[in-house]
């Protein structure tokens, strides 16, 4: 399988919202669009996309980074292409954008309702790292910013 992994564009934002879509990361609360847009509006974070010949993006990983931690998020494999290296390549290239910024850690979080995944993870060296994470919501669902 050949692939392509870029920098996506907003052109692309249609085809990777439905990736995700597809591959149920999108929670009801979140807007997929908005995430999209504002990760492709400033330097600190991208989507990395991977694209098959033929320009079907078949992955996807929205990369951020606060200056200490970078994360990622949205790291997805269309379904009837997993087991081919789409996921770990998509991994890899959010660690590289990271790296080649000098942010010294990556983290990601893994819903409740999605643990299946812990063990690829896991096989990319990723560990457990047992923390508290508290939220508030700045803006309700749906509700743009005031």
């Amino acid at each position: 399988m050949s692939i392509t992994v870029r920098k996506a564009t907003l052109e692309d934002e249609e085809a990777v919202v439905e990736l995700w879509r597809t591959c149920n990361l999108v929670a009801s609360y979140n807007d997929p669009l908005a995430e999209f847009r504002f990760a492709m509006s400033g330097p600190n974070s991208a989507v990395l996309i991977a694209e098959e010949v033929g320009g079907c993006i078949c992955g996807s990983v929205m990369v951020g980074h606060d200056g200490h931690r970078g994360w990622l998020y949205y790291v997805a494999s269309a379904p009837d292409q997993r087991g081919k290296g789409i996921g770990q390549t998509m991994v890899e290239a959010g660690e590289r954008w990271l790296r080649d910024l000098n942010v010294p850690k990556v983290q990601l979080m893994i819903r409740d309702t999605n643990v299946t995944v812990v063990p690829f993870y896991e096989r990319l060296g990723y560990e457990d790292a047992p923390r508290i994470i508290m939220s508030k919501w700045l803006h309700h669902p749906g509700e743009g910013p005031k």
